[in-house]
């Protein structure tokens, strides 16, 4: 201690440069991991479009920001963010100012929180947003109709039918809004039948960029002959890598995990018009990089070739958010 240096200040200074210390080491350990983690490549170009992250109204493991530069880092090519209640692309606008040079995009859903139904101005907003970076609008996830009919409870979910089964003009304008920006049209929670109705009226519309969401996954899986339908009209699919993951003792102990046999079944059907997510972020399931760390390597020894790989991990995600 120095004359003239009081004990307060002198703890106060000795406190402030151990912190810097640790903070220094905190900070070379991340870096080391995040070299590690890039070092074998396995993540190099990937584009991961279905991401569930803090902030939002239900638990996450991990943040958007955080995730950014943990991906960046990792060598992955871009990020797009999804929240069943809020818009993502406004804060995708302040991700990339933190972390420069990354690709990071967001994108709304039309739930509850926009309304009782298909919310056209929303979508005109959305894709208004500073940045441009609102590269998909999905339909109703968690108020969609068909997971709640028969659910009882007084809250009706937002349709996107009529009751002659012809699609609402709402929902129209918004194939329409997204075709004219050169945006994914995403089907959310609709059952098959009603995806492929809406795949059918895009075709007719002239959406390039629609996607049938998570066709393996509950409620909502294809068969076959329904997934090669949808590519028939133009769509892509989603196969999502969550429910390899799931089952108890995870974020979401209710479902059962999805067999590798049945989820690589689903891998190897049209992979030149289809695309894998990880649909992560949730509290209790892995940290989506490392999702998507082992969903390639499932594939990969499972002997599904690099090309298709390639084309469900990176080329197919990075045209369908505009990455040509």
């Amino acid at each position: 201690m120095t004359a003239g240096m009081t004990r307060r200040d002198f703890i106060k200074t000795m406190g402030a440069a151990g912190g810097a210390a640790l903070m220094g080491g905190a900070a070379r350990a991340a870096a080391e991991a995040a070299e590690n983690v890039a070092a074998d490549g396995i993540l190099k170009g990937v584009c991961d479009i279905h991401i569930h992250c803090a902030p939002d109204t239900k638990p996450r493991c991990t943040s958007e920001l955080g995730l950014s530069r943990r991906a960046k880092a990792a060598g992955c090519r871009a990020l797009m963010f999804k929240s069943n209640d809020w818009s993502c692309h406004d804060r995708a606008y302040l991700i990339r100012e933190a972390v420069p040079g990354f690709e990071v995009f967001g994108s709304i859903c039309m739930n509850r929180v926009h309304g009782g139904r298909v919310n056209v101005y929303a979508a005109e907003q959305a894709v208004k947003t500073d940045g441009g970076l609102c590269r998909c609008i999905w339909m109703p996830t968690l108020a969609a109709e068909y997971p709640l009919r028969g659910a009882g409870g007084d809250f009706r979910g937002i349709p996107v039918l009529d009751g002659s089964g012809a699609v609402l003009p709402e929902v129209v304008r918004v194939m329409e809004i997204c075709a004219e920006a050169n945006i994914i049209f995403a089907t959310g929670h609709c059952s098959p039948d009603e995806s492929l109705t809406l795949a059918a009226k895009a075709k007719e519309v002239g959406v390039h960029k629609f996607v049938v969401t998570h066709v393996n996954s509950l409620m909502w899986k294809m068969t076959r002959g329904q997934i090669e339908r949808a590519v028939e009209l133009g769509a892509y699919v989603e196969y999502c890598y969550l429910p390899r993951l799931w089952g108890p003792g995870t974020g979401n102990p209710e479902f059962e995990r999805q067999s590798a046999e049945e989820f690589l079944s689903y891998a190897r059907t049209v992979p030149e018009r289809s695309f894998i997510s990880t649909d992560l972020g949730q509290r209790g399931n892995p940290d989506p990089l490392d999702g998507m760390r082992m969903c390639i390597e499932e594939l990969t020894a499972a002997g599904v070739p690099q090309r298709d790989i390639d084309l469900m991990v990176r080329v197919n995600p990075a045209r369908l958010i505009g990455l040509e």
